[in-house]
């Protein structure tokens, strides 16, 4: 597959192979042109990619890391790296190192240095819970990335637990399995469980160019959070 798809219009930053195109990908409305055929990472695995090489020392410093719901396009690279003790969790996932609920974590208080949890809080019904373990896990100085489906033109996160039919949830929420849809309070919410909070937009000093051949979000914010 990968051979058939070769060409240089697109790059994949994550292991710098380009391709002609993309493939398509989505659940309800598939989008075309945005999984990579190399390493099947999407747009936020590309965005996030970019984003812990350019504007951080996950790849060079010695880190303790922890990664809820581990991604394909991540897992083994990773797990590769010689500066990271790196320690994957989830509740069902075949590659998490700990089966564990995200509510209730087996590990002790401040013990990563890096949190890794991405796509995941938008599946918890209750996402404060999963935030204050989240937090509570993390080193003081510590960071974590806690990416999640965002309407970025809503002000308020909405939700309603009496929807539970999975075809409403993804009419309403954007997929069968989610339980909200998260507005720009998304922010609010994380700092209410104890993190200093910054939404970073990686393309806004990217050009259009790039943003096209690497297949980004644009304008998508990263949820990059402290623990002071």
């Amino acid at each position: 597959m990968v051979l058939f798809y070769k060409g240089n219009r697109y790059t994949d930053p994550i292991d710098g192979k380009s391709f002609r195109t993309f493939l398509p990908y989505g659940y309800e409305h598939p989008r075309d042109n945005v999984l990579s055929p190399s390493t099947l990472s999407l747009e936020r695995h590309r965005l996030l990619w970019l984003y812990l090489k350019q504007e951080t020392d996950f790849f060079t410093s010695p880190k303790k890391v922890l990664h809820v719901a581990p991604e394909q396009a991540f897992y083994k690279r990773f797990r590769k790296q010689q500066n990271l003790d790196y320690l994957t969790t989830d509740l069902f996932s075949p590659l998490a190192d700990v089966k564990a609920d995200i509510r209730n974590f087996p590990f002790e208080d401040d013990s990563f240095d890096f949190i890794l949890c991405n796509h995941v809080l938008e599946h918890i019904v209750e996402d404060d819970k999963a935030m204050s373990e989240l937090f509570r896990v993390m080193k003081k100085g510590g960071t974590g990335i806690f990416q999640v489906p965002m309407d970025q033109n809503a002000a308020a996160t909405f939700e309603d637990p009496n929807i539970t039919d999975p075809k409403e949830r993804a009419k309403v929420f954007g997929q069968y399995d989610h339980v909200r849809l998260y507005g720009l309070d998304y922010f609010d919410r994380l700092r209410r469980a104890g993190f200093v909070v910054e939404g970073i937009d990686l393309t806004q000093h990217m050009s259009d160019a790039d943003i096209e051949r690497y297949r980004l979000p644009k304008g998508e914010l990263i949820p990059v959070c402290r623990k002071k």
